[in-house]
């Protein structure tokens, strides 16, 4: 089942709400006025700008701000203001019947993963995009394909050539995230089989032998044999340990693909970098790499 989520256009209302970490009120206000600039209407969650210990509020104030976008008609696109880590201790308390009564798009990457995830074993697109929080460091492509995406307009995505790459081309359907989050979601109710997928991956300051685990992992769940095509976004601020692990993270995601003839491509803008573009999860995409870079193109 594949449910459609109408375009956005000007007038349409966007709700930032703050699903997980607390976050600072110049950067959801510098979020509001660039999508108000673009001409939507834009709301902030009554919580939003809240602050329990680490998170924006209590599970059961952050769970009332997503519940209230989600039931709201009115309201035509969730954006999360930021990740850190919540969205799994409230993601199996939301009534999402309203979701498949009115589809529409929730927004966000890092721990938004774990939305993104619920999202497509419901058979819904959603968006895989930066967030207010970073908003203001963004580049310009960061922003333009988010509004690209919401109101419903073809794109493309390129990326510069990479020694690691792996040359080809598929076509499937596009879907991944965090990488810690879809390791963390292995075998519970929202790991979904990916069969058919051109997968996405990026992750923040992880050790680079538990990149490994992670993969090893994948790949034990049968996902590394099932997908047609590897998309690697950010891999940021990766780290070793004091005894070398001995390999990049390029050449530990290589080895898990030595007998596997998929198209791979490295550096792609995606993930906890400055120039993160929006990716549409769920949807169908074509994937290709030659020796000039990678191409990515929603159909």
């Amino acid at each position: 089942m594949n449910l459609t989520i109408d375009s956005l256009k000007k007038g349409d209302l966007i709700e930032i709400l703050a699903p997980a970490k607390a976050i600072e009120k110049e950067h959801v206000q510098f979020a509001k006025k660039t999508l108000e600039d673009f001409g939507f209407k834009v709301r902030v969650s009554k919580h939003c700008l809240g602050q329990y210990n680490y998170f924006s509020g209590t599970i059961s104030q952050r769970l009332s701000d997503f519940q209230k976008a989600v039931d709201d008609e009115e309201v035509k696109a969730i954006l999360c203001a930021r990740g850190g880590y919540g969205c799994i201790q409230i993601v199996d308390k939301i009534q999402w019947a309203n979701m498949l009564r009115f589809p529409k798009w929730i927004i966000g990457f890092s721990d938004v993963t774990v939305f993104h995830q619920k999202l497509s074993s419901m058979g819904l697109k959603s968006l895989h995009a930066t967030m207010p929080l970073n908003f203001s460091q963004n580049s310009k492509e960061s922003i333009s394909t988010l509004v690209d995406a919401v109101k419903g307009e073809k794109y493309t995505i390129e990326s510069k050539t990479n020694s690691f790459n792996q040359l080809g081309d598929a076509q499937g359907t596009l879907r991944g995230g965090n990488l810690s989050i879809l390791f963390s979601l292995l075998g519970t109710d929202d790991h979904i089989k990916f069969e058919n997928s051109i997968l996405f991956i990026e992750d923040l300051a992880e050790q680079i032998y538990h990149l490994d685990r992670m993969l090893y992992a994948l790949d034990k769940a049968g996902i590394l044999n099932r997908i047609k095509g590897l998309v690697v976004g950010g891999m940021t601020d990766m780290k070793d340990t004091s005894i070398p692990f001995g390999m990049t993270y390029q050449e530990v995601i290589l080895s898990h693909f030595e007998y596997r003839n998929i198209p791979i491509c490295f550096n792609f803008p995606v993930g906890h970098i400055n120039d993160n573009r929006a990716l549409i999860i769920g949807s169908e995409v074509t994937f290709y790499i030659n020796q000039d870079g990678a191409k990515l193109t929603f159909l």
